[in-house]
């Protein structure tokens, strides 16, 4: 087994997020809408966990833009989120 460095260490134990630029931290939206993809950015879900708990109204609803389109309210998403916090 190879011997590893305190060097090698210590830059395998930094999260991912420290070696992104600010550029491509994600932040969200103070308004407008998200689609599923930009959700699960955010809320760390599979697909069907988050439909399931939309099913179950647990997780805010979505909005048909359009047939084909759906999103979610990002003032939604945000006030979910923060009702999630107390609870951890």
């Amino acid at each position: 087994m190879p011997r590893t460095t305190s060097t090698t260490r210590a830059t395998a134990a930094l999260p991912a997020a420290a070696s992104l630029s600010p550029i491509h931290v994600l932040t969200l939206p103070q308004v407008g809408f998200l689609r599923q993809a930009q959700v699960l950015q955010f809320v760390p879900i599979s697909k069907s966990t988050l439909w399931r708990r939309v099913q179950t109204r647990t997780f805010p609803e979505p909005v048909k833009l359009s047939p084909r389109v759906t999103a979610w309210r990002v003032e939604d998403i945000r006030q979910w989120i923060a009702a999630q916090g107390p609870q951890a």
